[in-house]
């Protein structure tokens, strides 16, 4: 068994829920959004995060507006939408749901 690549794996499962929790808190950058996985021990790299943002997009999940930058061009933050808070309730009570289910296993 490849553990790295099982390991990937269940971290690509849990990225959508996650960036949606990120972005919960307040709108964000890429970067920032980028930063705040890997905070949590979930590496990603833009070229990962860039399709997964546009999919949560087009799916009216996200929105997102442009921002000037003292450090450069404007930059895009992403916000959750009212359907994006929506979904992120779901797929919290899922999340839960999951997790008992797992301790109820390793116990």
């Amino acid at each position: 068994m490849d553990i790295e690549n099982v390991k990937s794996q269940m971290r690509k499962g849990f990225l959508e829920y996650c960036t949606l929790l990120i972005l919960k808190k307040k709108p964000s950058y890429t970067s920032d959004i980028i930063e705040g996985l890997k905070s949590a021990h979930l590496i990603v790299v833009e070229g990962t995060l860039y399709p997964l943002l546009t999919r949560l997009k087009n799916d009216g999940l996200l929105s997102y507006e442009w921002a000037e930058s003292t450090q450069g061009p404007p930059r895009k933050y992403y916000s959750l939408t009212e359907e994006g808070s929506s979904i992120l309730g779901e797929l919290g009570d899922a999340w839960s749901e999951l997790f008992q289910s797992i301790n109820h296993l390793n116990e």
